[in-house]
């Protein structure tokens, strides 16, 4: 056996372990903790009698679920549209992907407040890609747009604009509190419902994001390199733009919005395993979502058993990240 092939297995049952510990912990931890014991019997002896299999099963598990694949979500999109772009920048959260998404929701709550779950879905998933389409569109009017720090600027302003007009109309039409948990990262309301509905959806964003991979890597060095290759850069660019609109929208319409995860983690996962990026948007997708596990784990550890904000624990490991980023690469393209 060669030692790359070695080394494989050992990442891999390393990576097993993790996950399995990671799942663990979040099911134990929370207002009320429960042993390995009573996981177990919920999962293999469930009691429909017992509270603590109730909760176990019905909240436990769908949000650490929810967690894991929302990590990968926003990681393996923010990855996409680092290399897409050629933007060190760049993020869901940054571009406005998120905020179209929430502004979409904003309107069918609006004037759909019985929507289903299908339907939010893919409400969310329009908004996520109107969000995306509004950005690029004006960075590309504007002299300079597309540069670094000119697109994540304009993209700042009307994200905060879609978010304004979002909260304008929300208390015009008094849908506030119904609105809400869109506005913040709330992993302890997701809907079981809404995360079954969403798999279709989110399938079909990850095999586009594998699918336009390998020539993302190409796109990453230069467009011209990439019609070199043969690549048909509008499709592919296209095919991006909608996988990130997929697993964005399929994110923000299960907890709401979540920031910097998609700035971090593709940053940490090029250092780790380089520019290949069919590589990237797996690891990504695996760093994500043991990043947003952990952080929602963290939340319910500092002040039990009251909850922090997870997004409060993004931030303080995100804000200082981004910054880093702006002063030593904020200029500049990938070389």
């Amino acid at each position: 056996m060669s030692i790359i092939r070695k080394n494989k297995i050992v990442l891999i049952l390393f990576l097993l372990i993790l996950f399995i510990v990671t799942i663990t912990y979040s099911i134990m931890y929370g207002a009320s903790r429960y042993s390995v014991l009573t996981i177990w019997q919920a999962l293999v002896h469930f009691d429909q009698t017992n509270m603590e299999h109730l909760i176990i099963r019905s909240s436990r598990i769908s949000r650490v679920l929810g967690a894991l694949l929302i990590g990968a979500f926003i990681a393996i999109s923010g990855a996409l549209m680092q290399g897409m772009t050629r933007n060190y920048l760049a993020s869901p959260g940054i571009m406005g992907v998120t905020d179209g998404s929430v502004f979409v929701i904003t309107l069918s709550m609006i004037f759909l407040p019985n929507v289903q779950p299908a339907t939010l879905l893919i409400f969310s998933f329009i908004g996520s890609l109107m969000g995306a389409v509004f950005v690029f569109g004006v960075a590309k009017l504007v002299p300079g747009g597309m540069s670094p720090l000119s697109l994540v600027i304009i993209g700042t302003i009307l994200g905060m604009f879609l978010n304004g007009v979002s909260q304008a109309l929300a208390t015009y039409f008094q849908i506030s509190q119904n609105i809400s948990f869109w506005y913040n990262t709330r992993l302890h309301q997701i809907d079981p419902v809404m995360l079954q509905w969403s798999v279709p959806l989110a399938i079909i964003g990850l095999f586009l994001a594998f699918y336009v991979s390998k020539s993302i890597t190409a796109i990453s060095l230069g467009d011209e390199v990439a019609q070199g290759l043969g690549i048909n850069l509008v499709v592919m660019k296209t095919l991006t733009l909608v996988s990130v609109a997929l697993l964005t929208g399929v994110s923000v319409a299960l907890v709401g919005k979540v920031t910097f995860i998609g700035l971090i983690i593709p940053h940490i996962t090029r250092f780790l395993v380089g520019d290949d990026y069919k590589k990237i948007v797996l690891y990504a997708g695996l760093f994500g979502a043991l990043f947003f596990a952990w952080a929602d784990i963290v939340s319910r550890l500092i002040n039990p058993p009251f909850e922090t904000p997870v997004g409060v624990i993004t931030a303080l490991v995100g804000v200082p990240f981004f910054l880093y980023l702006i002063q030593t690469k904020g200029g500049k393209r990938y070389a």
